[in-house]
């Protein structure tokens, strides 16, 4: 009967690898074991998933920069105008002026010629139109290429105060905006110059009345005075008395005058005195 042993291997002693092909090592008691050195794994790198960019995302991108090119350009556009030679001023046209004459503003704007129009600004058209007393305030208007419109707001005469020889315009507040030496040349109402002169609260009562007045009804007036600023008195040129108490209602007042003073005249019954002091109650006398 055959034998059913495995034949074993022995490696001699002179062998030069084991069973496995890999450096011999020889342990306690003689016993040769094998063995294999195994190159470790190589990592790989882990793979990275690119993501196409959001349609929205990229939309807005583009706004953005199509915008920030706009806003560049009307910059450099805007910088060019503001400083091109192109737009210098080389004409200075005024309106609005009666006290004064156009060329007596044209000649204070005088050193805005040359200025481009970007670069002039009403406050400094009010500072070069500070020496001419006569001018309140101003608007501009650029009209490019090369033309500056100056609208003018006057200071408006109410009435005249006298002095020495001459007659002198005044304002509401006071400013002296002109003389005369014939009375009958302007049509406004003197003030007493003893009221104007020592009390500024009675000239400032008489002024607000006369401020408040229409131009046509303003032009009747002969002179105003006050006793008091409760007390505001003027007279018409054809010797009837205007008698107006104090500054309130003033607006209601200068209409219910108005309306008086646009009645037909009676001749039975003569009106000496037009009493607006109650203004809802008018009366003449």
């Amino acid at each position: 009967m055959a034998s059913t042993r495995k034949p074993t291997f022995k490696p001699g002693a002179d062998s030069p690898v084991g069973k496995a092909g890999g450096p011999r090592s020889e342990g306690p008691g003689g016993v040769i074991s094998a063995q294999r050195s195994v190159e470790p794994e190589q990592k790989t790198s882990d793979n990275v998933i690119a993501f196409p960019e959001p349609k929205g995302k990229r939309k807005r991108r583009l706004v953005l920069w199509t915008v920030s090119l706009v806003v560049a350009f009307v910059a450099v556009l805007m910088a060019a105008a503001v400083f091109s030679p192109a737009l210098a001023v080389r004409t200075i046209t005024v309106d609005g002026t009666t006290l004064l004459t156009p060329d007596a503003v044209r000649k204070a704007l005088s050193g805005l010629d040359g200025k481009p129009l970007p670069q002039v600004s009403e406050q400094e058209v009010n500072e070069l139109l500070k020496p001419l007393i006569q001018v309140r305030s101003a608007t501009i208007e650029a009209r490019p290429p090369s033309e500056l419109l100056v609208h003018v707001n006057e200071r408006v005469p109410v009435a005249l105060l006298k002095q020495g020889d001459s007659y002198v315009m005044v304002d509401v507040d006071g400013v002296q905006l002109g003389a005369t030496k014939d009375q009958a040349a302007v049509a406004l109402p003197l003030i007493d110059a003893g009221a104007g002169a020592t009390n500024t609260e009675l000239f400032k009562a008489i002024a607000a009345v006369l401020d408040t007045l229409p131009p046509d009804v303003l032009a009747r007036m002969s002179t105003a005075s006050a006793a008091s600023p409760d007390a505001v008195e003027l007279k018409l040129v054809d010797g009837k008395t205007v008698v107006w108490g104090n500054a309130e209602d003033r607006e209601l007042k200068a209409k219910a005058l108005e309306a008086l003073l646009k009645m037909p005249a009676d001749p039975k019954v003569p009106v000496s005195v037009y009493d607006v002091s109650v203004p809802r109650h008018p009366f003449t006398k």
